[in-house]
Formats: C-alpha cells, structure tokens, sequence
C-alpha cells in the first residue's frame, strides 16, 4: 500500500503507507510464545489457561508444560471467549461457527450481548444462553449470574433452574446489574453485581435513568431508511441516572435495599465483598471531589472506613483504588496527602496505619498482594523515572522496598493469585516487547519471547527521542522527536506536533508502540509531541493546574511547543502541522484557530468542540459544572473563535457519525460555526463508525491522514 503521484520538495523517504507501516512495525517485533495477556489466571495459583481457536487449555507458569485440555471444540466451531469457575469444572464458552456472523451484538462502544454455552470439563453441554452479558460464577462455582434486558438473573448449574432476581429493566428507563452509558464509559465497568465470599447473596447496583435526557444517534447501516439509535447520555449539568444499591438473599429470595446515604445526586462506581464477608461501597458526590468507602455490617450498621476530599477533585477511583489485605486491613491508592499517588496501609478499626511509599513520583497502580508471606505488596511506579514503568516489593511494615524489573523498560505486569507467579512485558520506545515468567521474588523461570534473527538489512523504523523543553513561562514539559533515518542536521524539515494533553494522560512515555506518524516519519517528516500543563504521572499540582479551565494553558503550552520547534534549525517553521483526536482533536483546533497562521495544517479527530456536549462524568470532575463555571465551558470552546482560523491554515475535521461518545453533533456544530465565519475547511465522515473508527474503518483513517499531511503540510 506505498502512496503513489503525490510527492513534496525535498522529499528524502520512499513514500510508505500506514499499512506498510505496520508490516514494518510488526516485522521487527520479536514473536511471543505465548501472549501475557492471553494468560488467565485459575484459582490454582501453580497453572493459568489460554483459549485459543479450538481449545481451552491449562499450562503450568514455571514449567510452560501443558497440564490439561479442559475443553476442545470438534465441532467446527471457534471458541471466541471462555470464562472457567473457580473449581475449574465448568466453562462458559462463547463461540462461533466459521463463516457465520459473530454473536456479538453491540451497545455502546464496549459493551455488548452474546450467545453462551455453559459446558462441562467432559465435554458435556449443560445450558444455552442466548442475549445475555456480563455472566460471571459464583465463589462456590454452583451457579451462574447473568444480565439480560436489563435484568439480573441466576442459574443453578445442578438443579438447570433459573431465578430472576429482577424482573423491572427496561430500555432507556431502568436498568438492573449492568451499568448505564455514562458509567460504563468513565468508569470503565460494565458488571455491576458482586457474589458474597459465601455465595448466599448478591450486591447489585440499579439505575433510574428515566431523568437522564435521551439522546438520538443515526443509523445508516446501507439501509433504504435510515433510523435513530436512542439512548440516554447524560451531559454536562443534566440529570444523571439515580443509582440505588440492592442486596438480594439467595436462599429466601428476598431483596433489601442498602442505604448509600440521604443525597441521590451522586456515583456508586464500585461495590464489593471484604475477605471477613461484608458488603462496601464507593461514593462519590457530584462535583466528584469527595471520596468516601462505606462498609455494612451484619448489624445493619455502617462504618466510613475511607474519606478524601480535594478543594479541587479526587481522581476517579478504581476496583483497586482500595485493595483489602485481610478481614481489618486495606491498602489505599491516594494522592492528596502528599500531591503524589501513593500507598497507605489502613485499618477498618484503627484508620490510617502508615504510608507504604513517600517521594516525588507516583505509584501508577498496585499489581497484587501476598499475604501469606508476611504480607508484601507489588505496585508499579514511576519513582525510576516518569516516562516509565518498573515494578517494585515492599512490606506492609513499609521496609524492604526492591524493585523487582530492569531500570530501563517500561513494565506491563499479569500476576497470578497470591502473586506466587506473575508475567510481564517489558519495552522501550526502541526495543520491542519481550515477555517472561517470573517467580515472586523477580526470578525469570523462562522466557515467552522466541528468539530470533534479525535479517541483515530489515527496514528499520524511527523511534522518538526524549528530552525536554521550557516554555517562555517557565515551565519545564516533557517532549519527544521522531526524526526521519536519513536526518541531516543541514537541512530543514516539516513538523507535526502530535498530542492528546487531556488531564491525567501521558503520550511522552518510553515505551513500544507507533500509529500512523511513524509512517509521516518515514516519509521525510518529523513527528513531535509535548506532554503540557494538566497531564499526568507529574504529581498532583501539575495535572490539576487546568481545573475548570480546560483548553486554555494546555492550547498555550502546544503553541509554546511549536514556536520551539520552528526555532530549531533544522525546520522549515513555514510547514508545521498539529493533530489530535478525541480530547486531542479540542486541541489541535483550539490551536489552529488560536496559533495566527503558526499551523500550515491541523488535523481534529472526533473532537470535543464544547464541554457542554460532552458527558457528566468526565466533563465536571475536571471542569466543575457549567452552572457554577459557565466562563470554563464557553471561553476556550473553539465554536466560539471559529472566525480566528487563518486563510493560511488547512483544517481537516474527521468524525464517525456513530460516536455515541462523543457526538457527531460536535463536528457538526463546528462546522456550523466556521461556516457562518465565512472559513473554508476539510472534512472527512466515516458513516456508522464509533469513536475509534470501529469496526470498519481504522485503516483508512489512518491512510487519510498520512496523505493530508503529504499533500497540505
């Protein structure tokens, strides 16, 4: 796929496609064995299973010997997902006959129902499930939960009955054990029950969305008459869904409600089970900057055993946000303390015991936690260095800390239970991934990356180089640049400022990966990015300093970047570009029409063009709500300065028109805008694709914008 017929001066690079790129890409990857994320932990802490087309298999994680073939499918069909029980005695297994149409049948952007077979370790077929998502077994492996038409239910695997714990759910109203769009989104779950330890109940959340607005995306779909997917998304300021939390007896059949306390307008984000058995929950209020974890006791008692508040926000918390050592003591993940995200070891009793880690890094996440051997707890962190990942040990008495990974790569870690084994991936932005099984004291016990010859003369890819650079403010930001091979140092070169600058997120990282800019790179261009104001893994005052302001000192430090960047020697300032997509594409048109000519091109990719389109959740813990902060929701929305684009600048806007996350309305408002300014620009609409250009159109995106660039930077 080389592009042909389109040239520009000095071009030093054989024209490469994205498509090549990726051969390329993939061409210097060293081939794994078997893929660490493939492997799948079992309540034997010695094996993991892998699904693969045909079979469901178990291995062992020191040896890599196979142990067993828990299921084989001699039927012609591929097994697309397999969950097993924990007595690993049955499966659910989720398939496909060749050839036909997958089960799958989508919701929203992750989530969708499918077709299950419940299945025997003899092979035996037990039970069908047909339009169900989110099926999970209980702790004592007899029976399975399952959402369907918004209802909970539970299957007995030894009696085959079926019990609706639910019978309310309907579409667009109510909606039990599953989460709405908004949570599912930006909180990233979409199972929204939990077993007891003992079986003998289960915890549901149940969401009132009758309040929430309802949204109308069109459908196309190659049809005669096109139709409206409707949906409820909350946006900004508007009625969320009112979340209540259920806790429904097994054995009496009965349902309580839990009280999650007087205020309504709130989240439930995440509910669970404490090793001693009782019941907790998240809660946090609207304006997301109190954080509280409540447990009930048998008494019908309830305790806050967590609180943390920020005159600003408390990060959005996740399942591992609080992470229980034993039936008293949990770990917490927490940044307001120091303005640094670190562990504390807490008491349920007692309180806060102690910190586990202090300095001016961050721990980025906690892998797991062996209890049994004294109590230790594994966590990544950026304390080497913020660009990467390494994973380290530490007691819970806080002593004893060792980092357990080389220095220079940046870690991905899969632990086994009881963190007796774990598998990890290690990169840099210029070594590929290798993938290993280690011990828990951080011994390799063998390698899951074949070894192989690199042919002499393989085509070679650019990979970024690091550094940093100070803004006429004083700032000092994170940056790298993709030179093309062939760089001469005498001549100068066009630039595209790549980014995404959203609050918390990091695109400086040393680390394997590459999109299309790489290809641009190989075609003589140099590719760069800057990690601003707002960003993450800098500590807290640096990624808060755009609350309520979102677009203004990022926008500033993006077009300090490009001035810096037309300042080297080596660039031709007249051709530098920017492109984002999603909160990236806010940017890269907040910059075009604010840079005065300094963008020859820019590229916006489904993007926010006013927070008031964009969702609650995200929108209002960085943003406040629009009724308390119109000014930060109006004065850096590019809708509003659409007449300051430059008739020196090429604008190319690319939207799917089935983004249920952020909405084709976006684009189409901007157009709007640039139109009644008199402004010309390009626009590329991807009919019934979601917000990664899925499930058709990833490729060409990517092709499209790679020959924009050759063509107009």
């Amino acid at each position: 796929m080389f592009l042909s017929g389109v040239a520009f001066a000095g071009s030093v690079a054989a024209q490469v496609g994205y498509g090549d790129m990726l051969r390329l890409r993939a061409a210097q990857s060293i081939p794994l064995l078997q893929s660490p994320a493939a492997m799948i932990p079992t309540s034997d802490a010695d094996r993991y299973c892998v699904v693969t087309d045909r079979a469901v298999v178990s291995y062992d994680y020191a040896t890599g010997e196979q142990c067993d073939t828990l299921l084989r499918s001699d039927d012609g069909r591929s097994i697309l997902s397999a969950g097993l029980s924990p007595d690993m005695k049955t499966l659910l297994m989720e398939t496909c006959q060749q050839g036909a149409a997958s089960p799958r049948r989508a919701i929203y952007r992750h989530s969708y129902t499918s077709d299950y077979d419940l299945v025997a370790d003899d092979g035996r077929q037990l039970a069908r499930f047909e339009g169900v998502r989110d099926a999970s077994f209980s702790p004592d492996s007899r029976m399975l939960a399952y959402a369907r038409d918004n209802n909970l239910y539970l299957y007995d695997i030894a009696s085959c009955s079926t019990t609706a714990v639910t019978d309310d759910g309907e579409w667009n109203a109510t909606i039990n054990a599953t989460t709405d769009w908004v949570y599912e989104e930006e909180y990233g779950f979409t199972r929204a029950y939990a077993f007891s330890p003992d079986s003998r109940s289960i915890a549901f959340l149940r969401f009132d969305e009758s309040r929430v607005p309802l949204f109308e995306m069109m459908r196309f779909d190659g049809e005669l008459y096109n139709h409206a997917y409707r949906f409820k998304y909350p946006k900004a300021g508007d009625c969320n869904s009112v979340v209540e939390l259920h806790l429904y007896d097994i054995a009496s059949g009965t349902t309580q409600r839990i009280d999650t306390g007087a205020e309504t307008d709130q989240y439930i984000p995440h509910i669970g089970w404490t090793p001693a058995g009782e019941l907790y929950f998240y809660r946090v209020n609207r304006k997301q900057n109190l954080f509280e974890v409540i447990v009930c006791h048998a008494d019908g008692g309830q305790r806050i055993i967590y609180r943390e508040q920020s005159p600003r926000y408390v990060e959005r918390p996740s399942p591992s946000t609080v992470t229980f050592v034993d039936a008293d003591r949990f770990i917490v993940r927490e940044e307001t303390s120091t303005g640094w995200f670190h562990l504390y070891l807490h008491s349920i009793k007692r309180g806060r015991i102690r910190a586990l880690t202090c300095g001016e890094w961050e721990v980025t996440g906690i892998v797991g936690i062996d209890a049994e051997r004294g109590g230790r707890v594994y966590y990544t962190s950026t304390e080497r260095s913020p660009l990467r990942r390494n994973l380290y040990r530490v007691d819970l008495s806080g002593r004893n800390k060792r980092c357990l990974g080389e220095d220079n790569f940046y870690w991905t870690v899969y632990p086994s239970p009881q963190m007796k084994y774990f598998a990890a991936t290690r990169s840099s932005s210029s070594r590929a991934p290798i993938s290993a099984v280690f011990d828990a004291d951080g011994v390799m016990q063998r390698s899951l990356s074949a070894a192989v010859k690199r042919k002499a003369g393989a085509v070679k890819v650019p990979v970024p180089e690091f550094s940093t650079f100070t803004t006429e403010r004083g700032d000092e930001l994170n940056i790298y640049i993709i030179r093309p091979l062939d760089f001469d140092p005498s001549r100068r070169y066009p630039v595209l400022l790549t980014q995404y600058s959203g609050p918390g997120s990091q695109q400086v990282a040393d680390r394997w990966g590459g999109d299309w800019e790489q290809a641009l790179a190989m075609n003589g261009y140099i590719v760069a990015c800057c990690d601003g104001r707002g960003t993450g893994f800098r500590g807290e005052e640096f990624k808060k300093q755009t609350y309520g302001d979102l677009g203004r000192a990022e926008v500033e430090d993006q077009l300090s970047f490009a001035r810096y960047m037309a300042s080297l020697p080596y660039v031709d300032s007249s051709r530098i570009g920017i492109y984002g997509w999603s909160y990236g594409g806010f940017m890269a048109l907040g910059c075009a029409l604010k840079g005065d000519g300094l963008f020859r091109m820019a590229i916006a990719v489904a993007p926010v063009t006013s927070w008031r389109y964009y969702d609650s959740i995200y929108t209002e813990i960085y943003n406040d709500l629009p009724q308390d902060n119109p000014e930060g929701y109006d004065l850096n929305s590019p809708i509003n300065f659409a007449d300051r684009l430059s008739d020196d600048t090429r604008l190319l806007i690319i939207h799917g028109t089935a983004d249920d996350n952020v909405h084709f309305q976006n684009s189409i408002e901007m157009c709007r805008a640039l139109n009644r300014a008199g402004k010309q620009y390009d626009m590329m609409v991807y009919p019934d694709q979601n917000h990664s250009m899925m499930p058709d159109d990833r490729v060409n995106i990517r092709q499209k914008m790679v020959e924009y660039c050759i063509e107009n930077l």
